[in-house]
């Protein structure tokens, strides 16, 4: 008999790309994709998922998923939001997961999908992170700090649970391009007429802007992120926590001409600048606060997940923004 296993939030941007490795997985046997939306998994080609609807803030629905399986995957978070609205979703949904698969006669392994922003973007931070750096999350943004009280949260509950944390570095491809659509101007797209975008469009040379304070990061792929997830589910390592990035750095210049627009060069001192006074001013959007992210360069140490996990990301950093860019 093969495994069955649990997943919250199977249609998200991780979640497609996690049930697809685990419906390629013949360790697998079947998959209890639970969503708040209803869709049809034969629709995807997929073969072994059956759809459960339900709300990770809904203990009933969420004891009933996890109560048949042997495997529990928590991917649902939301990343953009309010911070009242988020941490509602993200802190008390995720302690119905932890505690309803922990409280579960069946389950015996909980993989979480984490982030980079867990260890928070703190100077101090050493270059490249490894797991051994504690979680410690930044409290000026919502979802660093949401991240790290989620990993201590799931440590509080888990109990006799063997427990994956997966800390993938910004994911990114074809499915995953949640990064490019909150640029400022995709933004501000909804509130221009269409005859002012064709008239924009139509201006030889106007490329949109980004600023580039020179901070190196990473990326990885959704389907090297899905690996780790089947790797984890099926216990390929030991339990505990992994980083995951792809190979190769960017900063925000490779980013701007992946996507045609120019990048300009500023002082590390203005970020600085600017996240203090995001700080100080309350009724900022909360977007605001992911300034924090390029202030220090968050690079991670992938070398655990290779090692104890055999896994090895399929696509290189440049290789992931080329493929988020073109879709």
């Amino acid at each position: 008999m093969g495994l069955t296993v649990a997943v919250t939030g199977p249609t998200g941007e991780i979640g497609m790309a996690a049930v697809r490795a685990l419906e390629n997985d013949e360790r697998v046997e079947r998959i209890l994709g639970m969503a708040r939306s209803p869709f049809d998994p034969s629709s995807r080609g997929w073969k072994k998922t059956e759809y459960r609807q339900g709300d990770i803030l809904d203990r009933g629905a969420v004891d009933d998923l996890v109560a048949g399986a042997d495997v529990v995957v928590h991917l649902a978070f939301i990343i953009l939001g309010s911070r009242k609205e988020s941490e509602r979703v993200n802190l008390a949904g995720s302690r119905n997961v932890f505690e309803a698969t922990a409280g579960a006669e069946r389950p015996g392994r909980l993989v979480y999908t984490s982030s980079v922003a867990a260890y928070g973007y703190h100077g101090d931070n050493p270059v490249p992170l490894t797991e051994d750096v504690p979680p410690r999350g930044s409290k000026q943004h919502y979802y660093s700090a949401q991240k790290a009280a989620c990993e201590a949260l799931l440590a509080e509950t888990a109990g006799d649970l063997d427990t994956y944390v997966l800390r993938p570095c910004i994911v990114g491809g074809p499915e995953a391009t949640v990064l490019l659509r909150n640029l400022p101007w995709e933004q501000a797209a909804s509130y221009v007429p269409e005859q002012v975008r064709r008239l924009l469009g139509a201006v030889p040379g106007l490329k949109p802007v980004l600023p580039d304070p020179g901070v190196r990061f990473q990326l990885v792929h959704h389907d090297d992120v899905a690996s780790a997830t089947a790797a984890c589910v099926a216990g390929d390592g030991p339990a505990g926590a992994y980083n995951l990035a792809g190979d190769g750095e960017i900063t925000i210049s490779d980013l701007a001409h992946a996507i045609g627009a120019y990048a300009v060069p500023v002082p590390s001192e203005l970020v600085d600048l600017t996240a203090e006074f995001v700080d100080l001013v309350p009724l900022l959007p909360t977007q605001a606060e992911w300034i924090h992210a390029a202030r220090h360069p968050m690079l991670m140490d992938t070398a655990k997940a290779r090692r104890d996990l055999g896994w090895t990301p399929q696509y290189t950093t440049k290789q992931t923004l080329e493929a988020m860019a073109a879709a």
